[in-house]
């Protein structure tokens, strides 16, 4: 670690602290040259293995841009989409590894825009999945629609009795 002021790299850390729920540490130096004191925060590097084998930094803006396309004309906003951003980022952090399939953040891309606007999920779901026919469009809107009867049974049976 160099310091910012001196550029000094022997330095001293005086603390440790987890941050960002855990998924950072926080850790306060001080360098050894100038005795100035300054704080790093240290998070894992997510990277995403592409299915060519070539590796790059796992960026939220990316993953976020395709799922914008298919909101495209949807009750969808942009804070939405961070919130979405945030959601599959920090389900691909909990999965404990520093390197993650492209596939996979595709995956942890689906639930949440599930939730979030169905008619976004089919369309982004018929490029991820590659839907090759009307006949898989169908199943997965029987599937959703298969979810939404089972969401309103449980509401249904938790409400108030009548």
């Amino acid at each position: 670690m160099h310091c910012p002021f001196c550029k000094n790299s022997d330095t001293k850390v005086l603390d440790s602290r987890l941050a960002e729920e855990g998924g950072a540490i926080r850790r306060r130096r001080s360098c050894l040259g100038c005795e100035k004191r300054f704080t790093t925060i240290e998070q894992v590097q997510l990277s995403v293995v592409k299915r060519s084998g070539a590796t790059e930094p796992f960026a939220r803006d990316k993953a976020i841009s395709g799922v914008r396309k298919a909101c495209k004309g949807r009750p969808v906003s942009e804070d939405d989409l961070a919130c979405l951003g945030q959601q599959v980022e920090d389900a691909l952090r909990a999965s404990g590894q520093a390197e993650i399939a492209a596939h996979d953040v595709g995956l942890a891309v689906l639930e949440p825009l599930k939730s979030l606007d169905e008619v976004a999920y089919l369309r982004f779901a018929s490029v991820y999945k590659a839907f090759a026919s009307v006949d898989d469009f169908a199943a997965e809107i029987a599937e959703l629609m298969a979810r939404a009867a089972d969401g309103e049974l449980a509401e249904a049976s938790t409400g108030p009795p009548g």
